[in-house]
Formats: C-alpha cells, structure tokens, sequence
C-alpha cells in the first residue's frame, strides 16, 4: 500500500514538472532583464554541455548493458545535472540576449528549422520521459525503467544531438 501511494506522488509530480517546465520557460522567453549585459558566451558552453550529454548518455548505455549498475546510475545521474545547468544557461542566455536568426536560406533553411522544431518538440516530450526512467530506477522497478528507457534513451540522444547541431548550425549569425 505504501508503495502505491509512492508512486502515485511520484507521478503526479512527473506530470507537474513536465507541465510547469516547458509553461515556465515560455514565459521567460518573454522575460527581457532590463539593461542585463547579454551573457554571449553561454551558447558555445550549453552546445558543449549537449555534446558531453550525448556522450555520456552512450557510455551509460554501455554500462548498464556490461552490467555495471553503480556506473551507469552515476553516469546517469550526472546527465540529468547537466541537463538542469543547460536549462539554467538556456534561459539566462534568452533573458539577456535577443533572439539570433537564422540567415542561411533555401535548402538549408528547412534542414536547419526542421531540426530545430523536432529538437524544442522533442525537448518538451523527454522531461516525463526522463522523470518516469529515473523514477522507476529508483523505485527498483528495474523492467519497467527498461521499458520506458528504451523509448526515452533514442529522444535523449536525438535532443542532445541536435542541440548542438542547431548551435553549429546558428553560430555563425551570432
């Protein structure tokens, strides 16, 4: 009973995170910090951060499948930090600093906002996702986090992929 009543608070904060992330920083998006000196160094720092991500999110991948538990819990653990720095950058970043267009045109347009809109897509998809893996690690519900990581684990990889092809892709119109 008890663990019933575990998992239920767990997911009516998985479906509260999910929903108060993606409202939040869509309002800070509208959010300018008057006379804020624009932080233009955090992209190359958050695209890297995305970069480290995908990395890490491969080797933890491995761990777990060479049977090392601890590892790929801590490895894992480490992605979601990073994920939470890259939030914190992402807005700072937004709250000082006006939007970058994009000024590549033809082909290259549609690749870049193609990539682009399946990554903010995506982005928003991947915090229940990633809640409920977690979640179900430490609920010790090991072949139900197999499951869900199964689906998260590719959108993880893709959003932190593409992060950084949108920042290459952007850089040079900064």
């Amino acid at each position: 009973m008890m663990e019933n009543s575990k998992s239920k608070i767990y997911n009516i904060l998985i479906v509260v995170v999910s929903i108060v992330i993606p409202v939040v920083v869509a309002i800070l998006f509208t959010v300018k910090i008057p006379d804020a000196t624009p932080l233009t160094f955090l992209p190359p720092i958050y695209a890297t951060i995305n970069g480290f991500t995908a990395v890490l999110l491969v080797l933890a991948l491995r761990a777990i499948k060479a049977g090392k538990r601890v590892l790929h819990e801590r490895i894992m653990k480490t992605c979601i930090a990073m994920s939470l720095v890259f939030l914190v950058m992402y807005i700072a970043y937004h709250m000082t600093s006006d939007p970058t267009p994009f000024g590549g045109e033809g082909a290259i347009a549609y690749v870049y906002y193609f990539i682009l809109i399946t990554h903010i897509i995506l982005s928003i998809i991947l915090i229940p996702l990633v809640l409920t893996s977690y979640v179900k690690a430490i609920q010790v519900q090991f072949d139900q986090h197999k499951k869900i990581s199964k689906i998260t684990f590719p959108i993880w990889l893709y959003v932190a992929v593409t992060g950084v092809v949108v920042y290459l892709m952007i850089s040079p119109y900064y």
